[in-house]
């Protein structure tokens, strides 16, 4: 490991607000396995962005999956959190939130899948203004009570597929998907802004995640390799 990638966990420990202190969990979800997990994000998976590396560092993880995953919340590995989803593997949850803020310039950003929440908690620290849409009501309202309590305030939420972006909020300085369609929705690239981006996965059987750059002239694409991701459906769930 390069010396350089050493200094996330070198960096002093800040959390954001007296509310992510009294959360951080005891064995299985201390301090002690976030470090770990963060290290293994950093030699295993090359993740080098230090902004990234240390909101992943201070996010308890746990709180976001039900009391009887909590132990496995900090395995480099997606977990059940109900209504046939997940939780995004870590390494996945790092490498879409690195490459999306690549620039250090994107501010605004649409999730598309709010799922748990632990996405949008990441975002939420990173960036000024993050609207998350979610097509799922009950993991919604799971998810704005976990957010809530965190006391994460630069957040937007929204019932919706994702499918047609939010264009009411548009545009956006960057997109992220916790969801892959078939092709991406070309309404998405019409709510970037130029030089915007746009991480998703894209695929059915076979998925591969992909970055894209809305540029003057076109979309630059950028294959980051292969993914697993629920499917994004059409509709809403109540």
């Amino acid at each position: 490991m390069k010396d350089s990638m050493l200094d996330a966990l070198n960096e002093p420990l800040i959390f954001p607000n007296e509310a992510f202190a009294s959360m951080q969990g005891m064995g299985m979800t201390s301090q002690r396995t976030r470090n770990r997990m963060v290290q293994r994000l950093q030699a295993e998976y090359h993740i080098e962005d230090l902004a990234v590396l240390n909101a992943m560092r201070v996010t308890p993880r746990h709180v976001f999956l039900d009391e009887a995953m909590a132990s496995r919340a900090y395995e480099d590995t997606a977990l059940p959190i109900g209504y046939a989803q997940t939780i995004s593997q870590p390494w996945v949850v790092a490498k879409m939130t690195q490459w999306l803020l690549k620039t250090g310039e994107v501010t605004k950003v649409l999730e598309i899948g709010t799922g748990s929440g632990y996405q949008t908690a990441i975002l939420s620290l990173l960036v000024k203004q993050v609207y998350s849409v979610e097509r799922i009501e009950p993991l919604l309202l799971r998810a704005q009570a976990v957010l809530k309590r965190l006391e994460l305030n630069n957040i937007q939420f929204e019932l919706n597929d994702g499918h047609w972006g939010w264009r009411q909020k548009a545009p956006f300085n960057g997109i992220i998907s916790a969801a892959s369609p078939a092709k991406v929705p070309e309404e998405l690239f019409e709510q970037l802004v130029e030089g915007g981006r746009l991480v998703m996965p894209v695929g059915e059987a076979q998925q591969l995640l992909f970055g894209y750059v809305k540029t003057s002239t076109g979309v630059i694409e950028e294959c980051l390799g292969e993914v697993l991701f629920v499917p994004m459906k059409q509709g809403i769930e109540r």
